[in-house]
């Protein structure tokens, strides 16, 4: 085996490994959050438009947008969205719609049962479990605060 001097190895480590510009990035990540908030509300404003209440035109929004970014996951287009603005693209639920999607889209080949049904809980069964019991917890202590006299 080959003996490698420290020196050398140092400079093969900066060779290899990727460099970030921290700026640039979050730059990336505030414009990819921005436009996917502005696709939402132009949803908004356009279900309001057409004669939907605000709850109902959140509704479609969340649903739409659910929905564009699944479809852009089965044509490869979200990955490369994701690639480009990092944690503006993940954050929002069109990340979370990606992230479930991809899931069953990889194990697809492995039948619907095995594949699809049980992969795809992959990434939303953690998020769907500690968001019922973080809610739970939560409610909890509102319900002994409100018993205690602490919240009006």
């Amino acid at each position: 085996m080959r003996n490698i001097d420290e020196k050398e190895y140092e400079k093969y480590v900066k060779q290899v490994t990727p460099t970030h510009c921290l700026p640039v990035n979050m730059l990336k990540a505030f414009f990819t959050g921005g436009l996917i908030c502005l696709a939402g509300q132009f949803i908004i404003n356009t279900a309001q438009a057409l004669g939907a209440d605000i709850a109902d035109a959140r509704t479609w929004c969340s649903v739409l947008l659910i929905l564009i970014s699944v479809i852009l996951t089965g044509l490869g287009i979200y990955p490369k969205i994701g690639k480009f603005g990092g944690a503006g693209s993940l954050v929002p639920i069109t990340g979370f719609a990606n992230s479930v999607a991809a899931s069953a889209i990889e194990f697809r080949a492995e039948g619907q049962v095995f594949g699809i049904g049980c992969k795809i809980f992959t990434i939303a069964g953690p998020v769907i479990l500690y968001g019922i019991m973080s809610a739970w917890a939560l409610g909890l202590i509102y319900y002994i605060c409100k018993l205690l006299g602490v919240i009006a």
